[in-house]
């Protein structure tokens, strides 16, 4: 097998099936199909089901698909190590991360970035819950990855680096019904509807331990869109609980932030794989979190 067959193998997985690859790749569909036939006879077996126009994966295609990605990751560590990538002259970066933190502490570690690094592209790849992030880096699949979580991380497989604490504010329509200035005990949000992200989040742990308190919150709307969180407020579907760095865009569109009682803080860690990063990663992690403010959970 060859970087080209492993490529062609990926994109297929990545993509969904032949002709979106195929499209992806910029070559012709046939081409692709030889490859991967290629591919198959070298490990003497079928890597894919064929279903209409999609392509799912054999039992021999997922054992293959973590070793795939670790060979292209290798290729990328021996390529990176000379020419231009190694001086940050150009190159990608690809990290997978969650809703919570893309305003912040996201935007201003891709701002310190690309102002140092301006040649190296950033792809910022979408995960819903830690546990994704952790399972995109862990397989290959990104180099970084950015969670918040209140619990400690459920994988030993990463290196994981606090970057930061977050806490939890309830944002409500203007008109809301708590006055502006005073913090919301969380008993007081019995008897309105909420619009929350799905399981496995902070801000959903959050509503899953109010219910389990008694308290009663009705969901009116459960949504992987946190962008969708806003409109919905201030278009008096519900209230949300968001992160306090979505406080700001909140306020100034409009809506009421107001301080939860208890506190619930969430934790922000920029996670890596074990070994060897290639320079780009190990260029971000060093300007996100420095050496000698690095802590692990």
């Amino acid at each position: 097998m060859d970087f080209r067959q492993l490529t062609y193998f990926l994109a297929i997985v990545d993509h969904g099936g032949f002709n979106r690859a195929a499209a992806a790749l910029y070559v012709s569909q046939p081409t692709l199909s030889q490859a991967i036939q290629t591919l198959e006879r070298d490990v003497d077996a079928g890597l894919f089901h064929r279903i209409g126009r999609r392509a799912v994966l054999t039992e021999a295609g997922a054992a293959l698909v973590p070793r795939a990605r670790e060979a292209l990751h290798a290729l990328e560590l021996a390529r990176a190590s000379v020419g231009s990538v190694r001086e940050l002259r150009g190159g990608r970066l690809e990290m997978a991360t969650m809703a919570s933190p893309t305003i912040e502490p996201l935007s201003t570690m891709v701002q310190r970035f690309t102002e140092r690094f301006p040649a190296v592209s950033l792809s910022l790849r979408v995960a819903l819950t830690p546990e994704a992030v952790i399972e995109t880096v862990r397989t290959g699949g990104c180099e970084l990855g950015l969670l918040i979580t209140s619990s400690p991380l459920p994988d030993r497989d990463v290196v994981a680096h606090h970057v930061g604490d977050d806490r939890l504010v309830l944002v409500t329509p203007p008109d809301g019904p708590f006055p502006p200035g005073r913090a919301v005990r969380a008993e007081q949000l019995g008897g309105h509807r909420l619009i929350v992200g799905q399981r496995g989040t902070g801000i959903r742990a959050y509503v899953d331990d109010l219910q389990a308190q008694g308290v009663d919150v009705r969901i009116a709307v459960e949504t992987e869109h946190r962008m969708a969180f806003l409109p919905l407020v201030l278009g008096g579907v519900g209230l949300a609980v968001v992160t306090q760095s979505w406080a700001g865009l909140s306020e100034r569109s409009g809506a009421l932030v107001l301080d939860l009682e208890p506190a619930r803080v969430q934790h922000s860690f920029l996670v890596s794989r074990k070994g060897r990063l290639t320079p780009a990663a190990g260029a971000f992690l060093e300007i996100a979190c420095p050496p000698a403010h690095r802590t692990g959970l």
